[in-house]
């Protein structure tokens, strides 16, 4: 076999893995997205699930090229060197299935909560440990059972977000990863601090380590549940990998120690005037010449195709906050903190920033 054949072969076996590997992801994710959203219209009423809109609304094929897109974006990515294929191309079938057997159980108690325009249960009966948390924490965010402040939605979190993006919510997140390859590119990870703001279960991360296993990360959340999650999620690189409990606004680190600052879908759930404190507290830990790579829902005219969806999202899912988010002028947010814009692309239905704090 030639060189060329070699070269050939030793990109066609990754390739066709990932292929298949997201096909199926694809493929069982949206498949329960529709039987969730027929049985959801089951309690709701199918007259409550059209939600108005003016703006334009694509049908299932351009959201299915778009999901396309996406794939075929992070498998160039993949190829390139940013990342490595997933390190769970191939997930156990026993935490799929159990998955998919629990956000099934759930579906009646979300869809009862929409149509009763439920969303502060946890507000009204708070989990033990969460009554100090901040007001506009404690609400049941997309209807969902235990809010942020449960063990079970933190264990069933990850598979609702893959269910909401027809299996494209990893290789959104993913696109994050290159900018902070490029950053890291010529020194060494080991000297370098990154900081996850707002991370939830630990999921970005786990690819962050996967990929940059001597980095040192803070993963930092409100959610003490999501932080265990996270902490059975990061075992394996737990020697460098520290987590903390505390808010986006008032981030318990010291000014300029962070190289990197990761924000992966938070802004969307936060009021305007917290907004723009956790801008000026992520640009206050970084030191001068860190980035911060910032990912979030699309806003208006990002893709005017999509827009009606941007109607249409705050309303089936409960998101307070959304509306405002989706017209809000970020770029302008993150200068008043003393940001400026280096890097700016979509990603299906994210957008990707990525701003330095000058040297």
């Amino acid at each position: 076999m030639s060189t060329t054949s070699l070269h050939s072969h030793s990109r066609l076996v990754p390739r066709m893995a990932y292929a298949a590997s997201q096909s199926a992801r694809v493929a069982w994710y949206l498949g329960q997205y529709m039987l969730a959203a027929r049985l959801g219209a089951r309690i709701t009423g199918r007259d409550r699930v059209r939600h108005p809109t003016d703006k334009p609304v694509p049908d299932t094929r351009a959201i299915l090229e778009e999901l396309r897109a996406l794939l075929a974006r992070d498998l160039a990515n993949i190829e390139a060197g940013w990342y490595r294929l997933p390190h769970d191309l191939v997930p156990d079938p026993r935490r799929v299935l159990a998955d998919a057997a629990a956000f099934f159980r759930d579906v009646p108690l979300v869809s009862r909560r929409r149509r009763d325009h439920v969303a502060t249960e946890v507000r009204a009966n708070p989990p033990p440990g969460s009554e100090s948390l901040p007001a506009y924490y404690r609400q049941n965010f997309h209807y969902q059972t235990g809010g942020y402040l449960t063990e079970e939605s933190a264990r069933l979190y990850d598979h609702q977000v893959e269910v909401l993006f027809g299996g494209g919510a990893d290789a959104m997140r993913r696109q994050a990863l290159v900018p902070i390859a490029q950053h890291l590119r010529g020194r060494r990870s080991a000297d370098s601090r990154l900081l996850d703001v707002a991370t939830g279960t630990g999921r970005f991360l786990t690819f962050v380590k996967d990929n940059h296993p001597r980095l040192p990360v803070t993963a930092l959340d409100l959610s003490p549940a999501y932080l265990r999650e996270a902490r059975r999620n990061l075992a394996p690189w737990a020697r460098n990998a520290a987590l903390v409990q505390g808010a986006a606004e008032a981030i318990p680190l010291a000014e300029g120690t962070q190289d990197i600052v990761t924000c992966i879908y938070l802004f969307h759930e936060l009021p305007p005037k917290i907004r723009a404190q956790a801008a000026r507290e992520m640009a206050r830990v970084l030191k001068p010449g860190g980035i911060l790579v910032f990912m979030d829902s699309l806003q208006y005219g990002d893709n005017p195709a999509m827009d009606g969806l941007l109607d249409i999202f705050p309303q089936a899912f409960h998101e307070p906050f959304y509306a405002h988010y989706a017209r809000d002028d970020l770029e302008a947010l993150f200068a008043a903190a003393g940001l400026r814009p280096r890097e700016r692309s979509l990603a299906f239905m994210s957008k990707l920033l990525v701003l330095e704090k000058p040297a």
